[in-house]
């Protein structure tokens, strides 16, 4: 299997990031993350988890990295109940975001039609 670090390092070569960039992400010394790439020093879990948000992927991905990004997600191709559970994985705080933006519009759209309604009957 693969080492954690060595699979960072391509990833991060590929993406054009510098060591010192991952390091501050997950604050550490850059000297000690270089030995995170060398296979000599160990991530926490919580460290790995950043990693894999930064990238754009699951921990089970970075682990089980078979040397292809994924593809970039885009809601527009995806039905509602897709979107819906891309949202079910968002952090707490960004989920909610999400869903006081929808409630937003909805109530927004709820005012227009009924104010539509009420001046035609006048």
């Amino acid at each position: 299997m693969k080492n954690i670090g060595k699979i960072i390092k391509q990833i991060r070569e590929e993406k054009g990031l510098t060591q010192q960039q991952l390091a501050e992400l997950i604050n550490m010394h850059r000297s000690n993350y270089s030995k995170v790439e060398s296979g000599e020093r160990d991530l926490s879990i919580d460290a790995i988890h950043k990693v894999a948000k930064y990238f754009g992927m699951t921990i089970d991905q970075l682990v089980n990295f078979d040397g292809t990004m994924p593809e970039e997600v885009t809601v527009e191709d995806k039905s509602i109940m897709e979107q819906v559970k891309l949202i079910q994985e968002l952090e707490p705080e960004e989920k909610s975001m999400v869903f006081k933006m929808i409630e937003t519009f909805l109530t927004k759209k709820k005012f227009k039609d009924f104010f539509q309604k009420n001046i035609a009957t006048l």
